[in-house]
């Protein structure tokens, strides 16, 4: 279940909107504010390349700091951002740190892991004690497959905020990766109680409850995450094998059908469209599905061939 959230949830826009009120204007140049906000709406918009510009104009009009109880300017900015988690180095401009982590935002969207990772280091040097960095450099790490900093990351943004949902969101999916089935259904429990209104939370809950064969809970939360957003497509695919699963064929071809309308290029419901569609006997249109998945991940070819083979015996056992 690696399913990042990126809203998200997990990188969070909505703390991104929500950060003005923490800005001391009075150390912040009004320009670097401007820029900020104007990044945090493109990003919102999906116009990444304009928001990093946005963003990375807001750094270097904020990027002041000084030595602890002292007047004096640093001389070399990397200097000391690299320094600044010392306690001989104080940030005149918090602001600055907001604005690293709007910057690794939208590199993160561009799946620019390496450069994410570099501003949400740079926004958890200034501020150590600022959540989202941590958060948001965590779904980074396991991006690139490293669990175990992304773990770590994760608990380090729970110790600052024990009522973050999107964090418990996080820790399911690092849990579910090692298997840990109950783990993760303990996070996402939680992160709805604290947050009701997570479709990815729901959504992931559906995939553990797929996963341990409750199909009816699976299927529940797959609903709920659909209501809240409807746009999922991994929603529609996830649901459309759970009714697979129940041998409801009509339902699972439905739920396929409106994931390949969200988004065309997902082998998977390619796959067990057609199979569904063989179960009916509808061949021709199976075999079109099947064409189309192995056009986009010629790997599954074994598996195919594997999962045919069970279809028909499910469509001739349904004919006796």
């Amino acid at each position: 279940m690696k399913r990042v959230t990126l809203t998200t949830a997990t990188l969070n826009f909505a703390m991104l909107l929500s950060c003005f009120s923490a800005v001391t204007i009075a150390q912040t140049p009004s320009r670097a504010i401007d820029l900020y906000k104007q990044g945090a709406l493109k990003l919102d918009k999906g116009e990444l390349d304009v928001a990093i510009d946005d963003f990375t104009r807001a750094i270097e009009l904020s990027s002041r700091l000084v030595s602890n109880k002292r007047s004096t300017h640093s001389t070399n900015w990397k200097e000391s951002a690299e320094s600044s988690e010392s306690a001989s180095v104080t940030v005149v401009d918090p602001f600055t740190a907001k604005a690293y982590n709007g910057r690794g935002l939208a590199r993160f969207r561009k799946k620019d892991f390496e450069g994410a990772l570099e501003d949400f280091n740079q926004a958890i040097r200034i501020r150590p004690g600022m959540v989202e960095p941590y958060l948001n450099r965590g779904a980074a790490k396991s991006a690139i497959g490293d669990s175990t900093g992304a773990l770590a990351d994760t608990e380090r943004a729970l110790s600052l905020d024990k009522n973050l949902a999107s964090a418990y969101n996080n820790r399911a999916n690092l849990r579910y990766e090692r298997g840990d089935l109950d783990g993760a259904l303990d996070d996402l429990d939680r992160a709805i109680e604290l947050d009701p209104k997570i479709p990815q939370a729901y959504y992931n809950r559906g995939r553990v409850y797929s996963d341990k064969r409750q199909y009816d809970a699976a299927l529940e939360n797959f609903d709920r995450a659909i209501k809240l957003n409807s746009q999922i497509p991994k929603a529609y695919e996830e649901r459309g094998y759970v009714w697979m699963m129940k041998q409801n064929f009509d339902k699972a071809i439905a739920d396929f059908s409106r994931a390949l309308e969200l988004d065309p290029s997902l082998p998977y419901s390619y796959l067990n469209r057609g199979l569904a569609f063989l179960v009916k006997g509808e061949d021709t249109k199976a075999e079109q599905d099947f064409e189309k998945c192995l056009q986009l991940d010629p790997g599954r070819k074994a598996e195919l061939g594997q999962r045919i083979e069970i279809a028909k015996r499910i469509r001739a056992a349904s004919r006796q």
